[in-house]
């Protein structure tokens, strides 16, 4: 048996930066990283967009806002300092119509409100910038960018491996006694355990079963999978998108709608759809856990979604089933857009917290205890604030940790 003082398990790019952030606000701690996969960012962290968000979207004083700014300038100094490759591509976030004037023109506000610079375009110069987007208006956000996250999660990898921090892959939780001063994981599966004075649990899609095992109240909040589906643009199309072309969001909806996205690799993506996935980890349609189906649909919180939801999930339902509506969708933002010069992308699974009366939660959320601290909820922007989000952790953990 291990013995530790900080036990941490998931190793995303959440987990991976907040065990940096506890070996650098106390170098003495011995820290262990337990990952279930055969190594780090396998998930959400090596699924995702590559976007470094600006923070535009989020509301001011909240905790997205605030870790945003603050991860995002952490993460391009940790990047240039390990020479990964950072494209300032920039966004533009389209009103297609007069309808969405004043939701962009919120948008602008609270841009204003972060300190984030964003200015407002007309049709002419949305033309000049993107000459294949279409829109009434727009915005442009110049310090948006896009990143290789997997690049990341595999430099913080070799940064903790440097000074100590011991990553442990292929070890599953499945079990947490905490006796006395001390708490104890195991991997039943190999009878493998971990002794540490204290515990952080980043385990992102299973961070609520996580939190279960360790007897912590979370306020009754769930992770239910949302999948995001992409296509991307077929070589010869990727000239119709230069950058970053993003939609106004549906301001009652956690999630940005169908966009443009450039990739580090040059490759151009698009989506995605949001649809409720059938498994955590159910990256593709037919991938169907019986064990989470029957979580999900025995909750009451999932029916209140449901109802709360049901004709914006519908709608996504309808964009993942056929691939003309989504075409229509993307035709919105880019008309020149057809069904050939798209093909089947990978897909993301969003560890999405909801509560018990079946909100989405739109902010980051923490949870304590006196020997533990709990990533309760840490969707799209987590990867951009990862680095200011295992501050946040590392200064919540117990004096003695």
């Amino acid at each position: 048996m291990e013995r530790v003082d900080v036990v941490v398990i998931g190793a995303g790019i959440v987990g991976l930066a907040t065990a940096r952030a506890l070996i650098e606000t106390e170098p003495a701690r011995s820290v262990v990283l337990l990952e279930k996969e055969a190594g780090p960012g396998r998930h959400q962290s090596g699924h995702n967009s590559g976007v470094i968000h600006s923070g535009i979207y989020y509301k001011p004083g909240s905790a997205k806002a605030t870790l945003v700014r603050e991860g995002r300038a952490e993460l391009l100094t940790f990047c240039a300092e390990h020479a990964i490759r950072v494209d300032h591509c920039g966004k533009v976030i389209v009103a297609v119509d007069d309808n969405e004037l004043p939701r962009l023109a919120t948008l602008e506000a609270r841009a204003a409100a972060n300190g984030i610079a964003a200015v407002r375009i007309g049709p002419a110069e949305l033309r000049e910038r993107e000459p294949h987007a279409r829109g009434v208006a727009a915005l442009v956000v110049p310090s948006a960018a896009i990143v290789s996250y997997p690049a990341v999660c595999d430099a913080l990898r070799r940064e903790l491996e440097r000074a100590g921090v011991f990553v442990r892959t292929g070890f599953a939780v499945d079990a947490i006694d905490e006796q006395g001063d001390t708490i104890t994981v195991s991997d039943s599966r190999t009878g493998d355990r971990v002794t540490a004075r204290s515990l952080v649990n980043c385990a992102g899609l299973h961070s609520d079963r996580i939190a279960r095992l360790a007897g912590t109240d979370t306020g009754g909040v769930q992770i239910m999978p949302f999948r995001g589906e992409y296509y991307e643009l077929i070589e010869d199309r990727r000239y119709l998108c230069r950058s970053l072309i993003y939609p106004v969001p549906d301001p009652a909806f956690p999630f940005l709608g169908v966009h443009l996205t450039r990739m580090i690799d040059g490759s151009i993506h698009a989506g995605p759809n949001a649809v409720p996935a059938l498994a955590r980890e159910g990256y593709r349609r037919r991938d169907i856990d019986l064990g989470d189906v029957r979580e999900l649909l025995g909750s009451a919180r999932s029916y209140k979604l449901a109802k709360k939801y049901w004709r914006t999930g519908a709608g996504e339902i309808h964009r993942s089933l056929r691939k003309r509506a989504f075409v229509r969708a993307l035709q919105a933002l880019c008309p020149d857009i057809e069904p050939g010069d798209l093909t089947p992308s990978h897909a993301g699974v969003r560890a999405q917290a909801i509560d018990a009366s079946g909100n989405l939660l739109d902010d980051f959320a923490f949870a304590s205890t006196p020997r533990s601290v709990h990533v309760v909820n840490a969707p799209s922007p987590a990867a951009t604030a990862s680095l200011a989000i295992g501050r946040t952790v590392a200064a919540r953990m117990p004096a003695f940790a």
